[in-house]
Order: C-alpha cells, then structure tokens, then sequence
C-alpha cells in the first residue's frame, strides 16, 4: 500500500540519515519498522491492567499549553505523586510520577497527547503487586 504524509524538513532529515546509518535498504523498510514498534508498544500499554507505578516524560511549548496541562493534571490527582519541571528557553520537559489503575494512567498519558504544542510522551511503567 502506498501512503503520503507532511514530515517537516528537519525531521526527515534526521530520519534518513538515521537509517542509512543502521544500514537499512530503504526509507519504506525504516518506516515499517518505525511504525511496527510504535504499535507494539501501543499494544503493551493498552494491555497492562491492574495498579501499576509509572513515570510520564513529556516536552512541550510552555506558554501556548502551561495552563491547560496543569488543569489536566489537578483531574489526575489520584494517580500523580508528584512532578519534576524543567524549562530550556520556551520549551519545557516535565515528568509526571503515577501510581494507580492502569486505566486512569493511560487515560492520564492520552489527555496529554491531545495538544500541537507537546512534542512527545514517552511512557515507563511497571506493574505493582
């Protein structure tokens, strides 16, 4: 199946030359192996159930999203133990430390994917017994 996406130039930069490295034969074959692992670890999280302690990283653009992330994480409370912030220029990176339902954190990690202005959410858990 062929498929079209926009990449900004930077990004695909970085892409391709990150391939060619790993001596990859083709952009198509680095794409599907990206795509692959995102999946996979879309599936694992979707799959974990029960308590679980977790830490949310994730960067954004401070002053287009601060506020409403912050009224994310007051619905959230339940499951946050606490925060770290760090700021570099108009860009921020915060962790996020969760222990509770694996629900509740998964729904936590999505509400702060819903904005332009967060780069990424990376997420490390581990269940708890």
């Amino acid at each position: 199946m062929r498929t079209s996406l926009s990449v900004p130039d930077d990004v695909l930069s970085a892409f391709d030359e990150t391939w060619r490295a790993q001596g990859l034969e083709s952009r198509s074959r680095a794409v599907r192996e990206a795509m692959a692992e995102y999946t996979e670890a879309h599936a694992q999280f979707e799959d974990v159930a029960g308590d679980i302690a977790a830490v949310l990283a994730f960067d954004y653009e401070h002053g287009s999203v601060v506020g409403d992330l912050h009224a994310i994480q007051h619905e959230f409370h339940e499951v946050i133990n606490t925060t770290s912030h760090v700021h570099h220029d108009h860009w921020c990176l915060e962790t996020v430390f969760c222990r509770g339902s694996a629900e509740r954190v998964r729904d936590l990690a999505y509400r702060l994917r819903d904005f332009d202005a967060v780069g990424r959410v990376k997420v490390l858990s581990i269940r708890t017994r």
